[in-house]
């Protein structure tokens, strides 16, 4: 039986910093004000020239490079994104495919919101333990200031860009393998985080509506109460239906929206701080990138070694959510 193996990862972070102090110019709001509510305290900004491909496709190479494997292996790439290069098509996995010159593979976008990271990684796992594919090359990538409302002070806060990528690949060695992963979804929350973006669900009637529709709208205090409650239960469970307890996970590596929300989390599964992966405070939200650039923190860090277990968790618009116990397996 063929398993899936988590063997590199890459990211790349845009040079620009949006700090605290910065935004407390364009809006009503100050640094300690945002620090206290998030434990933002900056941001990475993309050039207005850097698309989410760009990003995608550096993101990608670093973890090509990583993994050992020759990208003419790469039979399939998947992108998390919810800001892609176009809206609707050519999916943003399409053009990343050809900056990193690859041809004639598959290649396509999913849309889970922060959650993305996870279903992506799901998703690759699924079609190699199906014999369909042997290498996968998933990327988390988002370029969140082209749909921020820099006006927004609820929203303008927390978004910023970036791009991290892995390579999953087959294994025979159970060892090595993905453990388990979990997603739902739960459509009728879908208000409390959206982009209503003027497609089919939400006709209008000038383009000033449509312009202002493109732009992510949130209520944070709902949204905030449900992703404390579910993250918890989800990760309980998955912990739960494999037999591993929270002192057995080496990082655990939360999406990167709020860190109340993590250390809500992390107080409720037992979790030391040592154990607990945290990057919202330079880089704040950056939804589907959010995870492996937290990954990609501890890895260049020199904390993330072979054979560790990682507990990812993520919860994001949809409503989505999902968490993986993954094992860190490059090879020798």
């Amino acid at each position: 039986m063929a398993y899936a193996a988590f063997r590199s990862i890459g990211a790349y972070i845009p040079s620009k910093i949006l700090s605290n102090e910065e935004l407390s110019k364009m809006v009503d709001t100050s640094d300690e004000w945002i620090t206290k509510r998030t434990g933002i305290k900056e941001r990475h900004i993309a050039a207005s020239d850097e698309f989410t491909s760009d990003m995608g496709a550096k993101a990608a190479k670093l973890a090509l490079q990583r993994s050992g494997i020759d990208k003419s292996k790469i039979d399939m790439i998947i992108c998390a994104t919810i800001s892609p290069d176009y809206f609707c098509m050519p999916s943003t996995a399409t053009i990343i495919s050809t900056k990193l010159g690859l041809k004639n593979i598959t290649a396509f976008d999913i849309s889970a919101a922060c959650t993305g990271f996870v279903y992506i990684l799901s998703i690759a796992k699924a079609f190699i333990e199906a014999g369909m594919k042997k290498n996968v090359l998933i990327i988390g990538a988002e370029k969140l200031s082209a749909i921020t409302d820099y006006s927004d002070r609820g929203t303008c806060i927390l978004f910023g860009d970036g791009a991290g990528a892995a390579v999953i690949s087959a294994t025979d060695n159970k060892e090595e393998a993905i453990i388990d992963i979990h997603t739902g979804a739960d459509g009728s929350f879908a208000d409390l985080l959206m982009t209503p973006n003027g497609g089919s669900g939400s006709a209008h009637d000038s383009l000033e509506q449509e312009a202002s529709s493109c732009f992510m709208q949130m209520k944070g205090n709902e949204t905030f109460k449900i992703a404390v409650k579910t993250l918890t239960k989800d990760v309980i469970e998955i912990l739960s239906d494999n037999n591993i307890q929270s002192s057995d996970i080496k990082h655990f590596v939360p999406h990167q929206a709020n860190l109340r929300i993590i250390k809500a989390v992390g107080d409720a599964l037992k979790l030391k701080d040592e154990q607990i992966v945290l990057t919202v405070e330079k880089y704040g939200n950056t939804s589907g990138a959010s995870i492996p650039m937290a990954i990609n923190d501890i890895y260049e860090s020199g904390k993330l070694h072979a054979g560790e277990l990682m507990l990812l968790d993520a919860f994001g618009g949809g409503l989505t959510w999902g968490s993986a116990l993954v094992p860190f397996s490059p090879l020798k």
